[in-house]
């Protein structure tokens, strides 16, 4: 009998710490009981759970969002790739790095220098500060409004809104925080009421939104 000893590099970020977090899994291990990847300051972990019909499930702490991020992989893709990337729902955020060892290790360093830049220019040296409750009082940053604005009118041009409108309407965008907190932004259509709501309860969820894509209003 030969034993399958495929095996993978699974990576993420600590939201609270900032700390790089990185654990080789095997297909064994894999097949068995729930496995955790817990940060050393105890405020996060990565869960992995394998499903029956061959798919992998994770739960990945995001860096922007106060909850974390499920996620469902085929086995082929989780253990044949050089290098899978999974991001956060909402700005596209790179939460968490899957494959050989030397190429999640790159993309996590390069994970850090971006999200380095970002904090800098946001003014947040402190991570687990995006993770309290305090947060919310900076919703009243004209900075947010700005970038909303901004990335609605770029994302609208470039064609990269996607909405329940026909393909030869003219649909128009928009944007309110959500009551009562005002913690989260719904950007919606005005014509087709499609929407979706984005946790926006710093500048730092707004130059999250600056590497979105594409928008996905349902």
């Amino acid at each position: 009998m030969i034993l399958d000893t495929k095996e993978t590099a699974v990576a993420y970020r600590c939201p609270h710490c900032g700390k790089g977090i990185i654990s080789m899994v095997g297909i064994f291990a894999l097949s068995g009981d729930m496995i955790k990847l817990k940060c050393d300051c105890g405020k996060s972990e990565l869960m992995l759970t394998y499903n029956k019909d061959d798919k992998v499930r994770l739960t990945v702490p995001c860096i922007i969002c106060p909850k974390p991020h499920s996620f469902t992989v085929s086995k082929n893709l989780f253990f044949g790739k050089e290098v899978f990337r999974l991001g956060c729902t909402y700005t596209g955020l790179e939460l968490c790095f899957i494959g050989e060892k030397d190429a999640v290790i790159e993309a996590l360093k390069e994970n850090e220098s971006m999200l380095l830049g970002m904090f800098e220019e946001a003014g947040v040296t402190d991570l687990d500060a995006l993770h309290r409750d305090n947060t919310y009082d900076l919703i009243d940053d004209p900075m947010i409004e700005e970038v909303l604005r901004f990335m609605l009118i770029e994302l609208k041009d470039e064609g990269n809104i996607h909405c329940n409108c026909e393909d030869d309407e003219e649909s128009s965008y928009s944007f309110e925080f959500v009551a009562p907190e005002y913690d989260t932004v719904k950007i919606f259509c005005e014509k087709c009421g499609a929407s979706v709501e984005i946790p926006m309860t710093s500048v730092i969820n707004a130059n999250a939104f600056l590497h979105c894509d594409e928008l996905y209003l349902k």
